[in-house]
């Protein structure tokens, strides 16, 4: 899924038209504003910017993107080609592309191509897999193993087929309702588990990875790292 985000209707179109036709899943926006209504309902793969936007300036925008959506791809498109321009593109915007205008459609194509198998892969060496069987989920090297309480799978089951892998406290707590309507059913209990599950991950996760699963603050919990299911 592919965000677009470009001021320049003529441009904005024909490049979305350009992309739909190779393939691409484009949701094109012409604001930092109309991204942020795009992003409340779809979770995206990729994105392309351009910088000399109206209101928030694209710059700010990618950083934003770029804290909240780490493993996503950010390719800015601009007319800026300084130098500094650049830098700050990388180092400020984090951005894993700097194109400057005006750019081949073919070429737009293949480098949008190209990011995305990179992120394919790596993505995919940092999975980690749940076997709905015994309840054992192991590392992305496939040598860490760690055991699971039927609870505790219930939580990552929830949380990983949950939209951008984010679900309320109360909605977690619920999961639970029919097994017991006292502990399990408060917020408190829903803590102590979330803190268990934590500890068990960071006990087979290299230093300065970021925690599996994160609080959202006046939300829940969104699991930040990728879980496949297996037999």
């Amino acid at each position: 899924m592919l965000a677009l985000v470009e001021d320049d209707r003529l441009l904005r179109e024909e490049i979305e038209v350009h992309l739909t036709a190779h393939g691409f899943q484009v949701h094109a926006a012409n604001s930092a504003t109309g991204l942020d209504d795009l992003s409340a309902r779809i979770a995206f793969d990729l994105y392309l910017i351009d910088l000399n936007l109206p209101g928030e300036n694209g710059l700010s925008l990618c950083r934003r993107v770029r804290a909240s959506r780490p493993d996503a791809g950010i390719v800015i498109m601009t007319a800026r080609v300084a130098l500094n321009d650049r830098i700050a593109g990388y180092k400020q915007g984090g951005a894993d592309i700097y194109l400057t205008k005006p750019v081949s459609p073919d070429e737009l194509v293949l480098v949008l191509l190209s990011l995305g198998r990179r992120l394919k892969q790596a993505q995919t060496s940092k999975e980690w897999s749940l076997s709905l069987r015994d309840r054992t989920l192991l590392g992305p090297d496939q040598t860490q193993k760690l055991r699971l309480t039927s609870k505790e799978k219930t939580i990552l089951l929830a949380l990983v087929q949950a939209k951008d892998n984010t679900l309320e406290s109360g909605v977690l707590c619920d999961l639970f309702a029919d097994e017991d309507e006292e502990a399990l059913m408060s917020k408190h209990a829903l803590e102590e588990m979330i803190a268990r599950l934590r500890k068990k991950f960071k006990s087979v996760q290299t230093e300065g990875d970021e925690p599996a699963i994160k609080s959202v603050w006046g939300v829940g919990y969104q699991l930040c790292v990728r879980i496949n299911f297996v037999h």
